[in-house]
Protein backbone atom coordinates (compact mmCIF):
# COMPACT_ATOMS: atom_id res chain seq x y z
CA UNK A 1 0.00 0.00 0.00
CA UNK A 2 2.88 2.34 0.84
CA UNK A 3 4.54 1.49 -2.47
CA UNK A 4 1.33 2.27 -4.32
CA UNK A 5 1.08 5.61 -2.49
CA UNK A 6 4.63 6.61 -3.38
CA UNK A 7 4.21 5.48 -6.97
CA UNK A 8 1.07 7.61 -7.28
CA UNK A 9 2.74 10.60 -5.63
CA UNK A 10 5.78 10.28 -7.87
CA UNK A 11 3.60 10.00 -10.93
CA UNK A 12 1.69 13.20 -10.07
CA UNK A 13 4.94 15.03 -9.26
CA UNK A 14 6.46 14.08 -12.61
CA UNK A 15 3.24 15.12 -14.34
CA UNK A 16 3.20 18.50 -12.58
CA UNK A 17 6.83 19.15 -13.55
CA UNK A 18 6.11 18.13 -17.12
CA UNK A 19 3.13 20.48 -17.25
CA UNK A 20 5.09 23.42 -15.90
CA UNK A 21 7.87 22.88 -18.42
CA UNK A 22 5.70 21.91 -21.33
CA UNK A 23 5.20 23.94 -24.42
CA UNK A 24 1.45 23.22 -24.44
CA UNK A 25 1.00 23.69 -28.16
CA UNK A 26 2.68 25.07 -31.21
CA UNK A 27 0.30 26.55 -33.71
CA UNK A 28 2.88 27.44 -36.31
CA UNK A 29 2.88 25.65 -39.64
CA UNK A 30 6.63 26.10 -39.66
CA UNK A 31 7.58 24.96 -36.15
CA UNK A 32 7.39 21.61 -34.41
CA UNK A 33 5.88 20.74 -31.04
CA UNK A 34 9.38 20.49 -29.58
CA UNK A 35 9.65 24.28 -29.54
CA UNK A 36 9.16 25.39 -25.95
CA UNK A 37 6.62 28.04 -25.13
CA UNK A 38 8.19 31.22 -23.87
CA UNK A 39 6.58 33.12 -21.03
CA UNK A 40 4.49 36.04 -22.14
CA UNK A 41 6.06 39.46 -21.80
CA UNK A 42 4.21 42.58 -20.72
CA UNK A 43 4.65 45.49 -23.07
CA UNK A 44 4.70 49.01 -21.74
CA UNK A 45 2.90 50.60 -24.64
CA UNK A 46 0.34 49.82 -27.27
CA UNK A 47 -2.67 47.59 -27.13
CA UNK A 48 -1.15 45.04 -24.81
CA UNK A 49 -1.52 47.52 -21.99
CA UNK A 50 -4.50 49.54 -23.18
CA UNK A 51 -6.65 46.57 -24.19
CA UNK A 52 -5.54 44.47 -21.23
CA UNK A 53 -4.66 41.32 -23.14
CA UNK A 54 -5.85 38.40 -21.06
CA UNK A 55 -4.37 35.02 -20.31
CA UNK A 56 -5.93 32.44 -22.55
CA UNK A 57 -8.68 30.82 -20.47
CA UNK A 58 -8.31 27.31 -21.95
CA UNK A 59 -4.77 27.26 -20.53
CA UNK A 60 -5.78 28.24 -17.00
CA UNK A 61 -7.10 24.76 -16.11
CA UNK A 62 -4.38 22.89 -17.97
CA UNK A 63 -2.82 21.14 -14.96
CA UNK A 64 -6.24 20.09 -13.75
CA UNK A 65 -7.13 18.67 -17.16
CA UNK A 66 -3.90 16.70 -17.51
CA UNK A 67 -4.27 15.16 -14.07
CA UNK A 68 -7.80 14.02 -14.93
CA UNK A 69 -6.73 12.76 -18.36
CA UNK A 70 -3.93 10.73 -16.82
CA UNK A 71 -6.58 8.77 -14.94
CA UNK A 72 -8.52 7.73 -18.07
CA UNK A 73 -6.12 4.99 -19.08
CA UNK A 74 -5.33 3.95 -22.65
CA UNK A 75 -6.29 6.12 -25.60
CA UNK A 76 -8.13 5.01 -28.67
CA UNK A 77 -9.86 2.03 -27.08
CA UNK A 78 -13.56 1.37 -26.53
CA UNK A 79 -14.87 4.36 -28.48
CA UNK A 80 -18.18 4.28 -30.26
CA UNK A 81 -20.29 6.61 -32.43
CA UNK A 82 -22.76 8.99 -30.84
CA UNK A 83 -25.86 7.18 -29.62
CA UNK A 84 -28.95 7.21 -31.85
CA UNK A 85 -31.05 9.55 -29.61
CA UNK A 86 -28.54 12.34 -30.22
CA UNK A 87 -28.66 11.90 -33.98
CA UNK A 88 -32.42 12.44 -33.90
CA UNK A 89 -32.16 15.79 -32.12
CA UNK A 90 -28.76 17.13 -33.10
CA UNK A 91 -26.74 17.01 -36.28
CA UNK A 92 -22.95 17.10 -36.46
CA UNK A 93 -20.72 17.74 -39.45
CA UNK A 94 -17.59 17.01 -37.45
CA UNK A 95 -16.99 13.33 -36.54
CA UNK A 96 -18.17 12.74 -32.96
CA UNK A 97 -17.40 9.65 -30.89
CA UNK A 98 -17.51 8.74 -27.21
CA UNK A 99 -14.61 7.32 -25.24
CA UNK A 100 -13.13 7.75 -21.78
CA UNK A 101 -11.32 10.95 -22.70
CA UNK A 102 -14.42 12.59 -24.20
CA UNK A 103 -16.47 11.56 -21.18
CA UNK A 104 -13.82 13.05 -18.88
CA UNK A 105 -14.19 16.45 -20.59
CA UNK A 106 -17.99 16.25 -20.55
CA UNK A 107 -17.77 15.75 -16.79
CA UNK A 108 -15.12 18.47 -16.30
CA UNK A 109 -17.10 21.09 -18.24
CA UNK A 110 -20.20 20.39 -16.15
CA UNK A 111 -18.39 20.57 -12.81
CA UNK A 112 -15.00 22.16 -12.10
CA UNK A 113 -14.94 24.28 -15.26
CA UNK A 114 -18.64 25.05 -15.50
CA UNK A 115 -18.32 28.82 -14.91
CA UNK A 116 -15.58 29.06 -17.51
CA UNK A 117 -17.54 27.08 -20.08
CA UNK A 118 -20.62 29.23 -19.40
CA UNK A 119 -18.56 32.32 -20.30
CA UNK A 120 -17.49 30.66 -23.53
CA UNK A 121 -21.10 29.92 -24.40
CA UNK A 122 -22.04 33.52 -23.65
CA UNK A 123 -19.37 34.85 -26.01
CA UNK A 124 -19.98 32.25 -28.72
CA UNK A 125 -22.93 34.08 -30.27
CA UNK A 126 -20.82 37.17 -30.90
CA UNK A 127 -18.74 35.30 -33.50
CA UNK A 128 -20.61 32.09 -34.39
CA UNK A 129 -22.62 33.35 -37.37
CA UNK A 130 -19.60 35.12 -38.89
CA UNK A 131 -17.39 32.05 -38.45
CA UNK A 132 -20.01 29.69 -39.88
CA UNK A 133 -20.34 31.93 -42.93
CA UNK A 134 -16.60 31.72 -43.62
CA UNK A 135 -16.50 27.96 -43.02
CA UNK A 136 -19.48 27.38 -45.30
CA UNK A 137 -17.88 29.44 -48.07
CA UNK A 138 -14.82 27.18 -47.86
CA UNK A 139 -16.86 23.96 -47.70
CA UNK A 140 -15.57 23.05 -44.22
CA UNK A 141 -17.56 21.62 -41.27
CA UNK A 142 -19.48 24.37 -39.47
CA UNK A 143 -18.77 22.63 -36.17
CA UNK A 144 -15.21 23.91 -36.43
CA UNK A 145 -16.49 27.15 -34.89
CA UNK A 146 -15.99 25.37 -31.55
CA UNK A 147 -12.27 25.07 -32.24
CA UNK A 148 -12.07 28.79 -31.42
CA UNK A 149 -13.88 28.00 -28.16
CA UNK A 150 -11.18 25.64 -26.90
CA UNK A 151 -8.42 27.79 -28.40
CA UNK A 152 -9.26 31.16 -26.88
CA UNK A 153 -12.63 30.93 -25.15
CA UNK A 154 -13.85 33.24 -27.96
CA UNK A 155 -11.67 36.12 -26.80
CA UNK A 156 -10.07 38.45 -29.34
CA UNK A 157 -7.63 39.57 -26.64
CA UNK A 158 -6.45 36.11 -25.59
CA UNK A 159 -2.66 35.94 -25.32
CA UNK A 160 -1.01 32.60 -24.57
CA UNK A 161 2.27 31.74 -22.92
CA UNK A 162 3.56 30.89 -26.39
CA UNK A 163 2.65 34.39 -27.60
CA UNK A 164 -0.19 32.99 -29.65
CA UNK A 165 -2.82 35.67 -30.13
CA UNK A 166 -6.51 36.15 -30.81
CA UNK A 167 -9.65 34.09 -31.35
CA UNK A 168 -7.75 31.40 -33.24
CA UNK A 169 -4.46 31.65 -31.31
CA UNK A 170 -2.18 32.21 -34.27
CA UNK A 171 1.55 32.26 -33.78
CA UNK A 172 3.28 35.16 -35.53
CA UNK A 173 4.91 33.01 -38.22
CA UNK A 174 1.72 31.17 -39.13
CA UNK A 175 -0.32 34.37 -39.07
CA UNK A 176 2.00 36.02 -41.58
CA UNK A 177 2.02 32.89 -43.72
CA UNK A 178 -1.76 33.19 -43.97
CA UNK A 179 -1.58 36.87 -44.89
CA UNK A 180 -2.32 38.43 -41.53
CA UNK A 181 -0.56 41.78 -41.18
CA UNK A 182 1.56 42.03 -38.03
CA UNK A 183 3.70 45.12 -37.48
CA UNK A 184 4.24 48.02 -35.08
CA UNK A 185 0.77 49.43 -35.70
CA UNK A 186 -1.45 46.45 -36.55
CA UNK A 187 -1.81 42.83 -35.43
CA UNK A 188 -4.57 41.26 -37.50
CA UNK A 189 -4.53 38.11 -35.37
CA UNK A 190 -6.86 40.19 -33.17
CA UNK A 191 -9.12 41.08 -36.10
CA UNK A 192 -12.11 38.74 -35.72
CA UNK A 193 -13.00 38.50 -39.41
CA UNK A 194 -9.50 38.42 -40.92
CA UNK A 195 -8.17 35.91 -38.39
CA UNK A 196 -11.19 33.67 -39.02
CA UNK A 197 -10.52 33.68 -42.75
CA UNK A 198 -6.88 32.79 -42.06
CA UNK A 199 -7.89 29.96 -39.69
CA UNK A 200 -10.33 28.57 -42.26
CA UNK A 201 -7.61 28.58 -44.90
CA UNK A 202 -5.15 26.90 -42.52
CA UNK A 203 -7.64 24.20 -41.49
CA UNK A 204 -8.51 23.57 -45.13
CA UNK A 205 -4.84 23.05 -45.97
CA UNK A 206 -4.37 20.69 -43.03
CA UNK A 207 -7.37 18.60 -44.06
CA UNK A 208 -6.05 18.35 -47.63
CA UNK A 209 -2.75 17.24 -46.17
CA UNK A 210 -4.08 14.52 -43.81
CA UNK A 211 -7.53 13.66 -45.18
CA UNK A 212 -8.85 13.21 -41.62
CA UNK A 213 -10.35 15.86 -39.33
CA UNK A 214 -8.94 14.46 -36.09
CA UNK A 215 -5.43 14.51 -37.56
CA UNK A 216 -5.99 17.97 -39.06
CA UNK A 217 -7.20 19.42 -35.76
CA UNK A 218 -4.33 17.81 -33.84
CA UNK A 219 -1.90 19.23 -36.43
CA UNK A 220 -3.42 22.69 -35.90
CA UNK A 221 -2.24 22.33 -32.31
CA UNK A 222 1.04 20.44 -32.62
CA UNK A 223 2.18 21.30 -36.12
CA UNK A 224 1.87 19.10 -39.21
CA UNK A 225 5.48 17.94 -39.02
CA UNK A 226 4.93 16.35 -35.64
CA UNK A 227 1.89 14.48 -36.89
CA UNK A 228 3.59 13.21 -40.07
CA UNK A 229 6.62 11.91 -38.22
CA UNK A 230 4.37 10.06 -35.73
CA UNK A 231 2.28 8.41 -38.44
CA UNK A 232 5.43 7.21 -40.21
CA UNK A 233 7.26 6.11 -37.08
CA UNK A 234 4.42 4.01 -35.69
CA UNK A 235 2.95 2.95 -39.05
CA UNK A 236 -0.58 4.09 -38.11
CA UNK A 237 -3.16 6.02 -40.11
CA UNK A 238 -5.51 7.64 -37.57
CA UNK A 239 -5.39 9.95 -34.58
CA UNK A 240 -6.60 7.49 -31.93
CA UNK A 241 -4.00 4.90 -32.87
CA UNK A 242 -1.28 7.56 -32.75
CA UNK A 243 -2.62 8.86 -29.43
CA UNK A 244 -2.20 5.40 -27.93
CA UNK A 245 1.55 5.71 -28.55
CA UNK A 246 4.02 7.94 -26.70
CA UNK A 247 4.75 10.16 -29.68
CA UNK A 248 2.32 12.98 -28.82
CA UNK A 249 2.31 14.99 -25.65
CA UNK A 250 -0.75 14.81 -23.47
CA UNK A 251 -1.43 18.49 -24.23
CA UNK A 252 -1.87 17.61 -27.90
CA UNK A 253 -3.80 14.39 -27.30
CA UNK A 254 -6.34 16.28 -25.20
CA UNK A 255 -7.13 18.63 -28.07
CA UNK A 256 -9.41 16.28 -30.00
CA UNK A 257 -11.57 14.90 -27.11
CA UNK A 258 -11.82 18.42 -25.69
CA UNK A 259 -13.20 19.74 -28.98
CA UNK A 260 -15.67 16.85 -29.26
CA UNK A 261 -16.96 17.40 -25.72
CA UNK A 262 -17.20 21.17 -26.24
CA UNK A 263 -19.33 20.91 -29.37
CA UNK A 264 -21.56 18.21 -27.85
CA UNK A 265 -22.44 20.50 -24.92
CA UNK A 266 -22.62 23.67 -27.06
CA UNK A 267 -25.21 21.98 -29.31
CA UNK A 268 -27.50 21.23 -26.34
CA UNK A 269 -26.38 23.44 -23.43
CA UNK A 270 -29.62 23.11 -21.42
CA UNK A 271 -29.37 19.31 -21.47
CA UNK A 272 -26.02 19.57 -19.71
CA UNK A 273 -27.10 22.07 -17.09
CA UNK A 274 -26.19 25.34 -18.83
CA UNK A 275 -29.28 27.45 -18.39
CA UNK A 276 -29.88 31.20 -18.09
CA UNK A 277 -26.88 31.99 -20.28
CA UNK A 278 -26.82 35.65 -21.32
CA UNK A 279 -25.70 35.40 -24.93
CA UNK A 280 -23.86 38.27 -26.59
CA UNK A 281 -25.18 39.97 -29.71
CA UNK A 282 -23.62 38.93 -33.02
CA UNK A 283 -20.62 40.94 -34.17
CA UNK A 284 -21.94 43.76 -36.34
CA UNK A 285 -20.18 46.91 -37.43
CA UNK A 286 -19.82 49.57 -40.08
CA UNK A 287 -16.55 51.01 -41.31
CA UNK A 288 -15.35 54.50 -42.11
CA UNK A 289 -12.32 55.57 -44.11
CA UNK A 290 -10.04 57.77 -42.02
CA UNK A 291 -6.51 59.07 -42.30
CA UNK A 292 -3.32 57.80 -40.65
CA UNK A 293 -2.72 58.36 -36.96
CA UNK A 294 -6.36 58.97 -35.99
CA UNK A 295 -6.93 58.27 -32.32
CA UNK A 296 -9.59 55.79 -31.22
CA UNK A 297 -10.87 58.59 -28.97
CA UNK A 298 -11.55 60.65 -32.08
CA UNK A 299 -13.25 57.73 -33.84
CA UNK A 300 -15.46 57.21 -30.77
CA UNK A 301 -16.37 60.91 -30.81
CA UNK A 302 -17.41 61.08 -34.45
CA UNK A 303 -19.38 57.82 -34.26
CA UNK A 304 -21.23 58.86 -31.09
CA UNK A 305 -19.81 55.82 -29.32
CA UNK A 306 -17.48 55.13 -26.40
CA UNK A 307 -13.77 54.39 -26.47
CA UNK A 308 -14.17 50.91 -24.94
CA UNK A 309 -16.45 49.76 -27.75
CA UNK A 310 -14.23 51.27 -30.44
CA UNK A 311 -11.14 49.63 -28.95
CA UNK A 312 -12.75 46.20 -29.00
CA UNK A 313 -14.00 46.62 -32.56
CA UNK A 314 -10.51 47.69 -33.63
CA UNK A 315 -8.58 45.33 -31.37
CA UNK A 316 -5.98 44.84 -34.10
CA UNK A 317 -4.68 48.40 -33.63
CA UNK A 318 -1.55 48.20 -31.48
CA UNK A 319 -1.19 51.89 -30.64
CA UNK A 320 -4.80 52.95 -30.11
CA UNK A 321 -4.67 54.89 -33.35
CA UNK A 322 -4.80 54.11 -37.04
CA UNK A 323 -1.45 53.16 -38.63
CA UNK A 324 0.98 55.91 -39.60
CA UNK A 325 2.39 53.86 -42.48
CA UNK A 326 -0.76 53.92 -44.65
CA UNK A 327 -2.58 56.67 -46.53
CA UNK A 328 -5.98 55.65 -45.16
CA UNK A 329 -7.55 53.02 -42.93
CA UNK A 330 -11.02 51.45 -42.69
CA UNK A 331 -11.81 51.85 -39.00
CA UNK A 332 -14.65 49.79 -37.54
CA UNK A 333 -17.49 51.68 -35.87
CA UNK A 334 -20.79 50.52 -34.33
CA UNK A 335 -23.40 49.32 -36.78
CA UNK A 336 -25.68 52.02 -38.23
CA UNK A 337 -23.30 54.82 -37.21
CA UNK A 338 -21.62 55.27 -40.60
CA UNK A 339 -23.83 58.20 -41.61
CA UNK A 340 -23.31 60.24 -38.45
CA UNK A 341 -19.59 59.40 -38.42
CA UNK A 342 -19.13 60.59 -42.00
CA UNK A 343 -20.98 63.79 -41.17
CA UNK A 344 -18.95 64.41 -38.02
CA UNK A 345 -15.60 63.61 -39.62
CA UNK A 346 -15.44 67.01 -41.30
CA UNK A 347 -16.28 68.68 -37.97
CA UNK A 348 -13.55 66.92 -36.01
CA UNK A 349 -10.97 69.26 -34.50
CA UNK A 350 -7.96 68.44 -32.37
CA UNK A 351 -6.45 70.60 -29.63
CA UNK A 352 -3.08 70.14 -27.96
CA UNK A 353 -3.39 70.08 -24.19
CA UNK A 354 -0.97 69.81 -21.34
CA UNK A 355 -1.72 67.37 -18.55
CA UNK A 356 0.18 66.63 -15.37
CA UNK A 357 1.17 63.46 -13.61
CA UNK A 358 2.58 63.14 -10.10
CA UNK A 359 6.00 61.69 -9.35
CA UNK A 360 7.18 60.79 -5.85
CA UNK A 361 10.92 61.22 -5.41
CA UNK A 362 12.63 58.00 -4.34
CA UNK A 363 15.93 57.41 -2.59
CA UNK A 364 18.85 58.11 -4.90
CA UNK A 365 16.82 59.97 -7.50
CA UNK A 366 18.18 63.18 -8.94
CA UNK A 367 16.53 65.80 -11.07
CA UNK A 368 18.57 64.55 -14.01
CA UNK A 369 17.20 61.01 -13.58
CA UNK A 370 13.62 62.28 -13.30
CA UNK A 371 14.05 64.40 -16.43
CA UNK A 372 15.50 61.45 -18.33
CA UNK A 373 12.64 59.18 -17.21
CA UNK A 374 9.90 61.51 -18.45
CA UNK A 375 11.75 63.21 -21.31
CA UNK A 376 11.32 66.68 -19.81
CA UNK A 377 14.06 69.29 -19.40
CA UNK A 378 15.17 70.60 -16.00
CA UNK A 379 14.00 74.16 -16.58
CA UNK A 380 10.45 73.03 -17.26
CA UNK A 381 10.22 70.88 -14.12
CA UNK A 382 11.67 73.66 -11.96
CA UNK A 383 9.19 76.21 -13.29
CA UNK A 384 6.15 73.93 -13.19
CA UNK A 385 6.88 73.08 -9.55
CA UNK A 386 7.83 76.68 -8.61
CA UNK A 387 11.22 75.61 -7.26
CA UNK A 388 14.67 77.03 -7.98
CA UNK A 389 16.91 74.26 -6.62
CA UNK A 390 17.91 71.10 -8.42
CA UNK A 391 18.25 69.20 -5.14
CA UNK A 392 15.32 66.87 -4.51
CA UNK A 393 14.00 65.56 -1.21
CA UNK A 394 12.98 61.91 -0.80
CA UNK A 395 9.19 61.72 -0.58
CA UNK A 396 8.75 65.01 -2.43
CA UNK A 397 6.04 65.08 -5.10
CA UNK A 398 6.78 66.66 -8.47
CA UNK A 399 4.27 67.69 -11.11
CA UNK A 400 5.39 66.29 -14.46
CA UNK A 401 3.85 67.91 -17.55
CA UNK A 402 3.02 65.86 -20.62
CA UNK A 403 1.44 66.66 -23.95
CA UNK A 404 -1.82 65.08 -24.99
CA UNK A 405 -4.48 65.65 -27.59
CA UNK A 406 -8.18 66.18 -27.04
CA UNK A 407 -10.86 66.20 -29.71
CA UNK A 408 -13.93 68.33 -30.19
CA UNK A 409 -16.58 68.67 -32.87
CA UNK A 410 -16.95 72.06 -34.52
CA UNK A 411 -20.47 73.49 -34.20
CA UNK A 412 -22.91 72.64 -36.98
CA UNK A 413 -22.28 74.83 -40.01
CA UNK A 414 -18.94 76.13 -38.78
CA UNK A 415 -16.34 76.38 -41.52
CA UNK A 416 -13.44 77.84 -39.59
CA UNK A 417 -11.72 76.30 -36.62
CA UNK A 418 -9.92 79.61 -36.09
CA UNK A 419 -13.18 81.42 -35.39
CA UNK A 420 -14.54 78.69 -33.19
CA UNK A 421 -11.44 78.17 -31.08
CA UNK A 422 -10.13 81.72 -30.96
CA UNK A 423 -9.43 81.44 -27.20
CA UNK A 424 -6.96 78.64 -27.81
CA UNK A 425 -5.63 79.89 -31.14
CA UNK A 426 -2.03 81.02 -31.59
CA UNK A 427 -0.90 82.44 -34.94
CA UNK A 428 2.78 81.84 -35.50
CA UNK A 429 4.47 83.82 -38.25
CA UNK A 430 7.25 81.76 -39.79
CA UNK A 431 10.67 83.38 -39.74
CA UNK A 432 13.66 82.53 -41.93
CA UNK A 433 15.28 79.40 -40.54
CA UNK A 434 12.08 78.17 -38.88
CA UNK A 435 11.04 74.56 -39.39
CA UNK A 436 8.00 72.59 -38.31
CA UNK A 437 10.23 70.66 -35.92
CA UNK A 438 11.48 73.86 -34.26
CA UNK A 439 7.96 75.25 -33.99
CA UNK A 440 6.64 71.97 -32.60
CA UNK A 441 9.38 71.99 -29.97
CA UNK A 442 8.70 75.60 -29.03
CA UNK A 443 4.99 75.04 -28.46
CA UNK A 444 5.38 71.47 -27.20
CA UNK A 445 3.04 69.90 -29.77
CA UNK A 446 3.55 66.99 -32.20
CA UNK A 447 4.83 67.96 -35.66
CA UNK A 448 2.04 66.03 -37.34
CA UNK A 449 -0.59 68.10 -35.54
CA UNK A 450 0.84 71.30 -37.02
CA UNK A 451 0.61 69.67 -40.44
CA UNK A 452 -2.99 68.60 -39.75
CA UNK A 453 -4.11 71.95 -38.32
CA UNK A 454 -2.83 73.87 -41.33
CA UNK A 455 -3.55 71.41 -44.13
CA UNK A 456 0.13 71.14 -45.05
CA UNK A 457 1.24 68.51 -47.54
CA UNK A 458 4.22 67.64 -45.36
CA UNK A 459 6.40 68.95 -42.54
CA UNK A 460 8.57 70.63 -45.18
CA UNK A 461 5.76 72.60 -46.85
CA UNK A 462 6.25 75.92 -45.06
CA UNK A 463 7.84 79.22 -46.05
CA UNK A 464 9.04 82.38 -44.31
CA UNK A 465 6.24 84.90 -43.78
CA UNK A 466 3.53 82.24 -43.70
CA UNK A 467 1.25 82.11 -40.64
CA UNK A 468 0.55 78.82 -38.92
CA UNK A 469 -2.51 78.23 -36.76
CA UNK A 470 -1.83 76.41 -33.51
CA UNK A 471 -4.65 75.32 -31.21
CA UNK A 472 -3.31 75.02 -27.69
CA UNK A 473 -5.62 74.61 -24.73
CA UNK A 474 -3.91 76.07 -21.68
CA UNK A 475 -6.73 75.53 -19.18
CA UNK A 476 -4.78 72.75 -17.46
CA UNK A 477 -1.51 74.60 -17.31
CA UNK A 478 0.04 75.53 -14.00
CA UNK A 479 -1.05 78.77 -12.38
CA UNK A 480 1.89 78.63 -9.97
CA UNK A 481 4.57 79.78 -12.40
CA UNK A 482 7.07 82.25 -11.11
CA UNK A 483 6.20 85.91 -11.77
CA UNK A 484 9.68 86.45 -13.19
CA UNK A 485 8.94 84.10 -16.10
CA UNK A 486 5.37 83.03 -16.74
CA UNK A 487 4.91 80.28 -19.32
CA UNK A 488 1.54 80.05 -21.05
CA UNK A 489 0.67 78.29 -24.26
CA UNK A 490 4.28 78.05 -25.26
CA UNK A 491 4.85 81.82 -24.94
CA UNK A 492 7.43 83.19 -22.55
CA UNK A 493 6.65 86.58 -21.04
CA UNK A 494 9.81 87.89 -19.45
CA UNK A 495 9.43 90.42 -16.67
CA UNK A 496 11.78 93.32 -16.29
CA UNK A 497 14.51 92.11 -13.95
CA UNK A 498 16.04 95.55 -13.29
CA UNK A 499 16.27 96.20 -9.59
CA UNK A 500 14.46 99.16 -8.13
CA UNK A 501 17.10 101.36 -6.63
CA UNK A 502 17.02 103.37 -3.39
CA UNK A 503 14.37 101.23 -1.81
CA UNK A 504 11.79 102.60 -4.18
CA UNK A 505 8.50 100.67 -4.13
CA UNK A 506 7.69 98.46 -7.10
CA UNK A 507 5.26 100.49 -9.23
CA UNK A 508 4.07 97.39 -11.09
CA UNK A 509 1.49 94.74 -10.37
CA UNK A 510 0.54 91.44 -12.00
CA UNK A 511 -2.73 90.90 -13.87
CA UNK A 512 -4.17 87.49 -14.87
CA UNK A 513 -5.66 87.65 -18.36
CA UNK A 514 -9.29 86.48 -18.39
CA UNK A 515 -11.44 85.08 -21.16
CA UNK A 516 -12.59 87.91 -23.41
CA UNK A 517 -9.72 90.22 -22.48
CA UNK A 518 -7.71 92.05 -25.12
CA UNK A 519 -4.86 94.55 -24.89
CA UNK A 520 -7.35 97.28 -25.67
CA UNK A 521 -9.81 96.43 -22.87
CA UNK A 522 -6.97 95.98 -20.36
CA UNK A 523 -5.37 99.28 -21.38
CA UNK A 524 -8.69 101.09 -20.74
CA UNK A 525 -9.01 99.42 -17.33
CA UNK A 526 -5.50 100.40 -16.19
CA UNK A 527 -5.28 103.77 -17.94
CA UNK A 528 -2.39 102.66 -20.11
CA UNK A 529 -1.87 102.34 -23.83
CA UNK A 530 -1.58 98.97 -25.58
CA UNK A 531 1.89 100.02 -26.68
CA UNK A 532 2.99 100.50 -23.06
CA UNK A 533 1.61 97.11 -22.02
CA UNK A 534 3.49 95.44 -24.88
CA UNK A 535 6.67 97.25 -23.85
CA UNK A 536 6.36 96.31 -20.16
CA UNK A 537 5.87 92.64 -21.05
CA UNK A 538 8.23 92.32 -24.04
CA UNK A 539 5.31 91.40 -26.28
CA UNK A 540 5.90 91.44 -30.03
CA UNK A 541 2.23 91.29 -30.97
CA UNK A 542 -1.21 92.08 -29.56
CA UNK A 543 -1.92 88.39 -29.01
CA UNK A 544 -2.69 87.36 -25.40
CA UNK A 545 -4.51 84.38 -23.91
CA UNK A 546 -6.53 83.56 -20.79
CA UNK A 547 -4.06 82.53 -18.12
CA UNK A 548 -1.30 84.94 -19.25
CA UNK A 549 0.14 87.16 -16.52
CA UNK A 550 0.76 90.76 -17.56
CA UNK A 551 2.98 93.26 -15.76
CA UNK A 552 1.03 96.51 -15.41
CA UNK A 553 1.71 99.85 -13.71
CA UNK A 554 -0.36 100.51 -10.65
CA UNK A 555 -2.94 103.22 -11.13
Amino acid sequence: MIQTYYKTALRLLILAIAVSLSSCADYSYLRSERDARAPATTKRDGVETDLQLVEIEPEIGLTEELVELSKTGNWGLDFSPVATPHIETVTYDFPVVYNKQVEMYLELFQTKQKKTFARWLSRSTAYKSMMEKELAAAGLPLDLVYLSMIESGYSQLAYSRAKAVGLWQFMKGTGKQYHLKIDTYVDERRDAVKSTRAAVAYLGDLYKDFGDWYLAVAAYNAGPGKMRSGLRKHNVDNFWALASKKHLRLETKRYVPKLIAALIIAKEPEKYGFTNIVYQSPLDFDTIKVGPGMSLDAIALISNSNVKEIRLLNAELQKNKTPLNVLSYRAKIPSTSATIASKNLSRLHSIATTGYKSHKVRTGETLTKVCRKYGVNKTTILKVNNINKSTLVVGQYLRIPFSSVSYQLLPEGSTSAMATYKDSLILHKIKPGDSVSKIAMKYNVPRQMIVEWNGLKSVHAIRAGQQLALYIDNKNRSSKSQPSQTITAGLTLKADKKKIRGGQKNPFQWYNVKRGDSLWTISRQFSASPTDIKKWNNLKSNLIHPGNKLRLKKG
